[in-house]
């Protein structure tokens, strides 16, 4: 996630680029002031991914002043999260927009060559958890990751998940996405050797409590190597399941 600052530095090193030049690119201003926002510009060289841009509650107007400041400066593709079909119209009336309805995400630019360790598995518990799941699938996609989507494989039919078990025992890392009580996250963490990310969904009826039920099941998971983002924080587990892909030694 990193890699336009290892190519800069290398540059330096195999006489490409001269000191001058890689001082210039480093010194940009870090952040550029809107009025209403701080467009954080140096966030791909602390933390290794852009600033992405959340949506809701946001204006059109404003959604497409950062977008035009982040492609300005360099970002090659912008993310936009929790955005309605409405301001997606908008907005890419002003610039070119990539709209997934479902996963209410936007991408302007093109989604990059996946550059990770290895796969991400997107696991749902029903099809009414999809929403979620696209959310954390694209977000993994923009920052690198390949994604393999295993939807609808929950424990109410287990051996829907038990025939997908290739794709589960070569992931690099597997989100598990449910609602209801939350508990394909259990079962896919007694079957695998990498992390699992669970995200508890708002799918269920009334002692569900909006996800809250999915959410302290997962919290009180048995399954070691199991941690938790919060109710449908789609976006937060593709970005964390990308991290955990791009990790090496070297970092």
């Amino acid at each position: 996630m990193n890699n336009e600052i290892y190519s800069l530095l290398e540059g330096v090193r195999d006489g490409k680029v001269s000191v001058d030049e890689a001082m210039l690119s480093l010194k940009n201003k870090p952040f550029e002031d809107l009025g209403f926002a701080n467009v954080d510009l140096h966030r791909r060289v602390r933390q290794g991914a852009s600033e992405v841009i959340y949506g809701a509650g946001k204006t059109p107007e404003q959604i497409i002043a950062i977008a035009k400041t982040l492609v300005d400066n360099g970002q090659k593709t912008v993310l936009i999260t929790r955005m309605d079909a409405e301001k997606a119209a908008a907005v890419g009336a002003a610039v070119e927009l990539k709209y997934y309805d479902q996963a209410r995400i936007g991408i302007v630019g093109e989604i990059p060559a996946p550059d990770g360790l290895g796969k991400v598995v997107v696991a749902t518990g029903g099809t009414s958890d999809i929403p979620v799941a696209e959310e954390a699938a694209l977000t993994a996609e923009v920052l690198g990751s390949e994604v393999v989507r295993l939807y609808d494989v929950g424990v109410a039919g287990l051996h829907r998940l038990l025939s997908h078990m290739d794709e589960l025992m070569e992931a690099k890392v597997v989100i598990a996405i449910a609602g209801m009580e939350g508990a394909l996250a259990s079962v896919v963490g007694g079957l695998v050797d990498c992390p699992v990310i669970a995200v508890p969904t708002s799918v269920g009826y009334g002692a569900a409590f909006e996800g809250m039920s999915a959410l302290l099941s997962m919290l009180n998971s048995c399954a070691s190597g199991v941690s938790v983002v919060n109710i449908d924080n789609g976006f937060g587990a593709g970005y964390l399941a990308s991290m955990i892909n791009h990790i090496t030694k070297a970092n």
